[in-house]
């Protein structure tokens, strides 16, 4: 497949319903975006490909200098998967407990891994890249997903406006809440910004994770000396909604029974999406399902 092929099919994902919302209270319909089909596997896909693309047409990528970036996991298998496709040598920091498939993936696509203690999080894996790039400029340069601007721009002009196109051809307006949660910021910030541009009564509700032991991929955020991304623009944020780890893996296994088999983020997404239909309050709820479960296999998720 070529490079182009790879990235033409990046986004466009089916936008499925959810019906447990219905049971949840009567009348309140939950839609999700399906991200497992983007060529990697995740809704990273759809920022990396863009800020791949701004980094290499802007020449940062010249001579052969490696493309560097912190990530959970998923962003890492998009920058590896892209990054081999493209041509471009890539670095990642990932933090050392990520499920043995994400790092077994970017292995496969030749990138280099540096991996740090997970008991220290994500955020000292973002502060180890800061460093690399740092110290060594001429062999680096740093993507940082967390701070680059196409990454909620890639949300904004994709998967939010495709939701609301997919919402118009069943005959639905613009939803009344958004519910995701904070990796990096670019997904509620850039699929936010854009409903609310056309329901500015939109209601958005971040899944907010347990310090420990987390759910994979989501920042807890709130802590003392927490890293809050640069991009992640908290204003748009309505309210924050605690989630455990096993409140999100039972809601994976809920769905895997409708076939849908996605990861916890996804699970802790619909959690508190069935938390916000409970009130009847708003009636067309959106979230979106981030990756698929085959990832966690390692993690004990489907055991």
């Amino acid at each position: 497949m070529s490079a182009a092929a790879l990235l033409a099919a990046v986004g466009n994902t089916p936008l499925v319903e959810i019906p447990f919302a219905a049971e949840a209270n009567d009348g309140v319909r939950l839609f999700a975006k399906l991200e497992s089909v983007n060529p990697g596997g995740s809704i990273k896909d759809r920022p990396v490909a863009r800020m791949l693309l701004e980094a290499r047409a802007n020449g940062h990528l010249a001579g052969q200098r490696r493309l560097l970036d912190s990530s959970s996991g998923n962003a890492g298998i998009s920058y590896a998967m892209f990054g081999a496709a493209l041509g471009i040598p890539v670095t990642l920091v990932v933090p050392g407990n990520a499920s043995a498939e994400r790092l077994a993936r970017i292995r496969a696509h030749g990138a280099e891994l540096v991996l740090t203690d997970p008991i220290e999080g994500y955020d000292h894996a973002l502060r180890t890249a800061h460093r690399l790039a740092e110290e060594q400029p001429e062999r680096y340069w740093l993507c940082d997903q967390y701070a680059n601007p196409a990454n909620w721009q890639a949300h904004y002009e994709g998967t939010g406006e495709e939701i609301l196109k997919q919402l118009a051809e069943r005959g639905l307006g613009p939803p009344d809440a958004l519910i995701v949660g904070v990796g990096t910021g670019g997904t509620l910030t850039g699929i936010g910004r854009r409903l609310r541009r056309d329901n500015p009564k939109l209601l958005i509700v971040a899944a907010i994770p347990e310090l420990f032991p987390g759910v994979e991929g989501l920042k807890p955020l709130g802590h003392p000396g927490d890293i809050v991304p640069a991009l992640l623009d908290q204003s748009l944020i309505d309210r924050r909604e605690p989630v455990s780890l096993d409140q999100a893996a039972a809601m994976c296994h809920r769905l895997a029974k409708l076939g849908l088999y996605v990861g916890p983020s996804s699970g802790a997404f619909v959690e508190v999406a069935l938390r916000v239909a409970a009130t009847g309050e708003q009636q067309l709820l959106v979230t979106v399902l981030s990756d698929t479960g085959e990832r966690y296999v390692s993690t004990g998720l489907w055991h």
